[in-house]
C-alpha cells in the first residue's frame, strides 16, 4: 500500500514537473515566435520610412514617395484580418501549435524575399508590385500569429497569472523592434549613406532565414494547450469556428477592435512616422531617431510585463483605461516637443510615449483573449485584434503624412490621437473584464 502511494506521488510529481516545463516552453515559444514575426514586420516599417520611397518610387516627389511607401505599408495591415480568419479557422479546428508553425514559415520567407527584391531602376513597375504582394503575405502571417502565440502561453499557465503569461507574446513586439530597428541603426552607423541605401538595408531581411530556423526548433517542442485538448475531448470544437465567433460574439470582436485604437494607432506614429517627421523637421540624423526608438522599445521589455502583472492584481480594465487616458494627455505635448524641442527633449518624449503604449499593450493580450470561449478563441480574438489594424494601425502613418501636408501643423495629428483615445475609452467601458473569471468554463460565455 505504501509502495502504491509512493508510485502515485511520483506520477503526480512527474506530471507537475512536465506541466511546469511545458509552461516555460510555451512562454518562451510565445515570446520568441512573435519576436521573429515582429522583427520581420518592423524591418519593413523602418525600410518603408527610410529606404523604399527612393528605391521603389524614385520618380515621385518626396511627399508622394512617402505616401506611396506608407500605402504599401498599410496593405500589410489590411491583410491581417484575412490572416486572422484563415488561421483562426485552423487554430480552432486542429490546434494552436501546427497553425503557428505555418505562420512563422510564411513570415520568414516573405521577409527574406524582400531582402533580395531589385529596385524600380532594375525591373520597373514589377518591383513595387512584388513588394505589395510580399507585404500581403506578411500581413496574412501576422494576422494568424498573434492570437495563437497569446493562447499558447495563456492556456498552458497558471490562470491567476493570465495577464503576465499573455504578455510574453506582447514582449515579442519590443524585442522585434529592438532587433529590427537595432540592426538598421547599426548598419546605418557603420555604412555610408550610399552603401546603406544600395545594399546594407538588405542584410537584416536575409537574416530572417536564420531566425525562422530557431523559432521552428522551439515551437516543435511544445505540446497542444490543455484547454484546447479539453475542448477536443469534450467534443466542443466548432465545424465553422470563425463564422460562429462572428455570429455569437460579434459584440466582443468589435469592442476588442475599438479597444486597440489608442494603443495601435499612436504606436505606429511613435515608432515609424516619427522617423520621417524628426529628420525632415530638424534635419537630425536617421541614427539619432532610430536610437531613440530603440531605447524606448528596450524599456518596454520591463514595462510590458510590469503592467501585465499589475492587471492580474487590480484588473485589466483599470490598467488599460489609465494607459489610454495617459496617451490622450500626451498627444499634444508629444508633437510640441517634436516640433520645437531639442535633441534631449525629443529623445525623452519618444521614451515616455512608449510607457503609455506598454500600459495598454501589456494587459491587452489577456483582456482580448479572455473575451472568447476556448473553442472560438483563436478566431474570435484574432479577428478583434486584427480589425484594428485596418482602421487604426495601417492608415496611421499615411493619414499623419496627409494631415501634416493639408493642415501644416503636427497638432492635427495630436487631435487624431485624441480621437483614437475616445474610441478606446468607450469600448473599454462596455467590454466585460474577465480578469478573475474561469475562461475554461464553456458555459460562462453563453448568452
Amino acid at each position: 500500500m505504501v509502495l502504491g502511494r509512493n508510485e502515485a506521488n511520483k506520477v503526480i510529481d512527474s506530471q507537475a514537473t512536465e506541466r511546469r516545463t511545458q509552461v516555460r516552453r510555451a512562454a518562451v515559444a510565445s515570446a520568441i515566435g512573435t519576436t521573429i514575426e515582429w522583427y520581420d514586420f518592423f524591418l519593413y516599417n523602418t525600410a518603408a520610412a527610410l529606404i523604399f520611397p527612393q528605391l521603389f518610387f524614385p520618380a515621385s516627389s518626396s511627399y508622394a514617395g512617402a505616401m506611396q511607401s506608407f500605402a504599401t505599408y498599410a496593405v500589410g495591415f489590411a491583410a491581417r484580418p484575412v490572416g486572422a480568419a484563415i488561421f483562426g479557422y485552423w487554430g480552432d479546428r486542429i490546434g494552436r501549435k501546427v497553425t503557428l508553425i505555418v505562420t512563422l514559415l510564411m513570415m520568414g520567407l516573405a521577409s527574406a524575399l524582400v531582402g533580395v527584391l531589385p529596385g524600380a531602376s532594375a525591373i520597373g513597375i514589377a518591383a513595387p508590385v512584388i513588394l505589395v504582394v510580399l507585404r500581403l503575405v506578411q500581413g496574412i502571417a501576422i494576422g494568424g500569429e498573434w492570437s495563437g502565440s497569446v493562447l499558447l502561453a495563456m492556456e498552458w499557465g497558471d490562470q491567476r497569472k493570465r495577464g503576465l503569461l499573455g504578455s510574453f507574446a506582447q514582449i515579442g513586439v519590443p524585442v522585434g523592434l529592438v532587433l529590427g530597428t537595432g540592426g538598421m541603426t547599426l548598419l546605418s552607423a557603420l555604412l555610408s549613406d550610399q552603401a546603406f541605401t544600395s545594399w546594407g538595408w538588405r542584410i537584416p531581411f536575409l537574416l530572417s532565414f536564420v531566425l525562422v530556423g530557431v523559432g521552428l526548433v522551439i515551437r516543435l517542442r511544445i505540446l497542444e494547450t490543455p484547454m484546447f485538448a479539453s475542448a477536443v475531448a469534450k467534443q466542443q470544437i466548432s465545424r465553422s469556428p470563425v463564422t460562429d465567433a462572428i455570429k455569437h460574439h460579434w459584440r466582443e470582436i468589435l469592442l476588442s477592435a475599438g479597444l486597440r485604437f489608442s494603443e495601435q494607432m499612436p504606436f505606429y506614429l511613435f515608432t515609424s512616422y516619427v522617423l520621417i517627421y524628426v529628420v525632415a523637421e530638424h534635419h537630425y540624423s536617421k541614427t539619432f531617431v532610430l536610437n531613440a526608438v530603440l531605447v524606448a522599445a528596450a524599456l518596454e521589455l520591463f514595462t510590458i510585463p510590469f503592467f501585465s502583472q499589475l492587471s492580474d492584481r487590480v484588473g485589466r480594465k483599470r490598467v488599460y483605461l489609465a494607459g489610454a487616458v495617459f496617451t490622450g494627455v500626451l498627444a499634444f505635448p508629444y508633437f510640441a516637443v517634436l516640433k520645437d524641442g531639442g535633441m534631449v527633449a525629443i529623445f525623452l518624449i519618444v521614451i515616455v510615449s512608449m510607457i503609455a503604449h506598454a500600459m495598454q499593450y501589456g494587459p491587452q493580450a489577456a483582456f482580448i483573449g479572455e473575451s472568447f470561449p476556448t473553442h472560438l478563441r483563436y478566431g474570435g480574438a484574432g479577428l478583434g485584434y486584427q480589425l484594428a489594424s485596418v482602421f487604426a494601425g495601417g492608415p496611421a502613418p499615411l493619414l499623419a503624412t496627409w494631415l501634416l501636408h493639408v493642415t501644416g501643423t503636427p497638432f492635427s495629428i495630436s487631435a487624431y490621437i485624441v480621437f483614437s483615445v475616445v474610441v478606446t475609452v468607450l469600448c473599454a467601458v462596455f467590454i466585460t473584464d474577465r480578469s478573475r473569471a474561469d475562461i475554461s468554463d464553456h458555459a460562462s460565455y453563453a448568452r
